[in-house]
């Protein structure tokens, strides 16, 4: 039996754009959800008569709030000091921030509760834990040195995160929306949201001007369709598309998954609920059916990340003239005391949150377009640290270090070369594609690229290896010519040559500076945007291989690279 709508939109029920109907972007959901289990063990214990009746409290915040905020907190378990605890807890994974997680332990008294410990953390040093079980020291701000315990933390993913939905829908007997041509129907899918509104969740293709349509299947995610909830209401909405964008509605019905999964769920009658209102008995739009709906589990970005594969962080930085000196004030290199320039924004946006899933912290870092010391050679690719036999940076901050100090000691020149750095990056990979290992490179520049041809050829080579690359825009440039490279609608190619895959992320920087100059919020937002496809990324790429985790493992003298035969790539590839 269909279920009732929750709330009826008429502006909606009437025709619907095409920004209307686009599916939830990456950064709209979370990459996962997933629960904790807590216990602890040894805790201090602050009754005289009896021992401690604990319970645990579990506070996050973001980047750039001051302070932590409760999402949930356990039942108080009497007597112990080794509490474990039923109550889960569910929390939104995002791979693409930087999840500071605080767990405090206190004693349950009449008039205050007495503080046992806490300990503090990111969501995504737990979620890549590889381990069971998440050991950390409980600690006391008043006590330092005090052994206060440990508190044991064990992170399962939400089984709805898992799960797809591969449905195949078809209807039958659509009246016509205008006169002389034959409908273009397509299907929008909607979740109810808790307010009694629907979000448009997934959409099919249009089938071409027919009335008895059978449209391909369309998968996704439980968590997407229903959050995992088998009865809770998903709108279809049927429409005639129109060129305009301004798709006309035909009917619409209301079901849940249970029901598109019972195989012997009848038709559902399609409703045109603005002329029911008005005129009922011609309220009538045909039937709706699901002819097929197959539920299976599919791995996951994180069973790869805690089955051991780690990400690898490159960084390469646009040192051309057009820049600026960095004494100048109106440089996009000015190294200004008081907080971080565009280039540093864009280290910190996305060096910090990939070095939590990087067991080594080392991260190659490269600056090219400069002529440099002592013979004032033009270099299109050099390393930050002057050792061209070891580039790595150990950590963020060490890239900051390394790039100011060069910034005082090269010469800004020019052109802008993209292909020497994305080369280099292709000759590590490729020595790297067991499935342990995935590498991202973000490159910073100010200017349009001076080697498209190259870097074309440069980014279709790397699309079959484990990379993918973010390209971030600082300054005022236009840059037009680098949506190609971000070839989200059509496949990059070159000479009759595709890449396999996109794997380049463009953004302006300009779009998330805060105007009041704080570079916290600024980073955090840039980070959301240009890393959000990553883990789909990573985890097509490994399915397209068949890498599979239980399969991937790490050799016992496996290790990256860190010598000049590996790093640097062939005289060619420098100088393209």
């Amino acid at each position: 039996m269909p279920l009732k709508p929750w709330s009826t939109n008429s502006a909606y029920a009437r025709t619907v754009t095409n920004e209307m109907l686009a599916p939830f972007l990456p950064s709209s959901l979370p990459t996962s959800q997933v629960e904790l289990t807590l216990s602890c063990r040894n805790l201090i214990n602050t009754d005289i008569l009896s021992k401690s009746d604990p319970y645990c409290l579990v506070c996050m915040k973001e980047p750039w709030q001051d302070q932590y905020y409760e999402i949930a907190r356990t039942e108080t378990i009497d007597d112990t000091l080794n509490p474990q605890w039923i109550k889960k807890v569910l929390v939104n994974y995002n791979f693409e921030t930087i999840q500071k997680i605080r767990f405090e332990v206190l004693e349950k008294d009449v008039q205050n509760d007495d503080f046992l410990g806490f300990f503090e953390t990111t969501l995504s040093d737990l979620v890549s834990f590889s381990g069971r079980q998440f050991i950390g020291k409980l600690n006391l701000p008043t006590h330092p040195n005090k052994d206060c315990g440990d508190i044991i933390i064990v992170t399962e993913e939400v089984m709805s995160c898992r799960q797809i939905a591969e449905m195949h829908f078809e209807a039958r007997d659509l009246p016509k929306q205008m006169p002389v041509f034959r409908n273009d129907p397509f299907l929008a899918i909607s979740r109810s949201n808790e307010d009694g509104s629907y979000s448009v969740v997934a959409r099919t293709e249009s089938c071409r001007s027919t009335s008895n349509p059978t449209w391909k299947p369309i998968t996704i995610r439980l968590q997407t369709l229903c959050n995992g909830d088998f009865d809770r209401a998903i709108r279809i909405d049927c429409f005639d598309n129109r060129i305009n964008g301004s798709h006309k509605i035909i009917g619409t019905c209301y079901t849940s998954l249970r029901n598109l999964n019972n195989p012997n769920e009848p038709p559902m009658n399609l409703i045109n609920e603005e002329k029911q209102k008005i005129t009922p008995e011609l309220a009538a739009a045909g039937t709706m059916k699901i002819t097929k709906c197959s539920i299976t589990e599919e791995t996951t970005f994180l069973d790869y990340i805690r089955s051991g594969t780690q990400m690898h962080f490159a960084v390469a930085i646009d040192f051309t003239a057009s820049n600026g000196r960095h004494s100048n004030p109106n440089s996009l290199h000015y190294l200004n005391p008081d907080h971080l320039n565009n280039y540093e924004v864009a280290i910190c946006g996305v060096g910090e949150i990939i070095q939590h899933y990087d067991s080594s912290q080392l991260f190659p870092a490269f600056g090219f377009g400069a002529k440099l010391p002592p013979n004032g050679k033009l270099s299109h690719l050099f390393p930050l640290n002057g050792n061209p036999s070891y580039p790595f940076c150990d950590g963020v901050e060490e890239i900051l270090k390394q790039y100011r100090i060069r910034l005082k000691n090269v010469e800004l020149f020019g052109p802008t070369n993209f292909a020497p750095v994305i080369n280099t990056t292709v000759t590590i990979a490729r020595q790297f594609q067991n499935g342990r290992h995935y590498f991202v490179l973000l490159i910073i520049t100010d200017g349009v690229i001076s080697d498209m041809k190259f870097t074309k050829r440069a980014i279709i080579e790397a699309s079959s290896l484990p990379i993918s690359i973010i390209i971030v825009g600082v300054g005022d440039a236009v840059f037009d010519a680098m949506d190609e490279l971000d070839s989200d609608d059509v496949r990059l190619t070159v000479k009759g040559r595709y890449a396999e895959r996109d794997i380049v992320q463009f953004v302006p920087l300009n779009k998330f500076l805060a105007k009041n100059g704080e570079s916290i919020k600024s980073q955090a937002d840039l980070a959301k945007e240009v890393l959000a496809e990553i883990p789909e990324q990573i985890t097509s790429y490994m399915k397209s291989r068949g890498f599979k985790p239980k399969t991937v493992e790490k050799p016992a003298d496996e290790k990256l690279p860190n010598d000049a035969s590996v790093i640097q790539p062939t005289a060619p590839m420098l100088n393209p």
